[in-house]
């Protein structure tokens, strides 16, 4: 087979990369699940707890899908779900403790860079012209994200303390954590 501009030596296989799209994907909604549960065991009592709790229902249905996508298509989860595990929680928590705000800047970072991933996955599944469920799939969780992060904008997340310093971090560990997902 001859080289194209659509697939180059050294490219992953279709396989390989839908393997990757749908551990990455399990791997993100598990640890937006635990961020969620960490921030509800500071905020869930607050005025906050109710929009964590409506964002936090709807990362679960997000989750249960990608879930079942890997349970259908035998696609292992990533071997990092045991750290997701604990790092969610603790940003989740730690940031809460921090203030409403500071849980709505993570909320936003997270969301931004999920937001960015989302969009490159399904411009690749729309490339390739194959999985349309799967690429609708990942469009409607990316609506449902973008709403999250603009929830977050609402409830003040640019007033966190140190907000510049803590989303930058944010945003380069979950795109660290999604380069790592997908591999591993």
């Amino acid at each position: 087979m001859q080289p194209t501009a659509a697939h180059l030596p050294g490219d992953m296989d279709r396989k390989t990369r839908l393997e990757r799209i749908l551990r990455v994907d399990q791997a993100g909604e598990y640890g937006a699940r635990r961020i969620y549960q960490g921030q509800l065991a500071v905020l869930g009592h607050k005025p906050a707890g109710d929009t964590i709790r409506h964002m936090a229902a709807q990362e679960e249905k997000h989750l249960r899908t990608f879930d079942d996508l890997l349970n259908e298509r035998q696609v292992r989860p990533t071997l990092l779900s045991p750290l997701w595990h604990v790092a969610g929680y603790a940003l989740g928590a730690g940031t809460a403790l921090m203030g409403e705000k500071a849980a709505m800047a993570c909320t936003e970072a997270v969301e931004e860079v999920i937001d960015a991933h989302y969009a490159r996955q399904t411009a690749e599944l729309a490339a390739d012209g194959v999985e349309p469920e799967l690429q609708e799939t990942i469009e409607t969780f990316r609506a449902e994200e973008v709403e999250h992060r603009d929830i977050a904008r609402a409830h003040d997340a640019a007033d966190a303390p140190g907000y510049g310093v803590l989303t930058g971090g944010i945003k380069a560990g979950s795109r660290l954590a999604i380069w790592l997902s997908s591999r591993i």
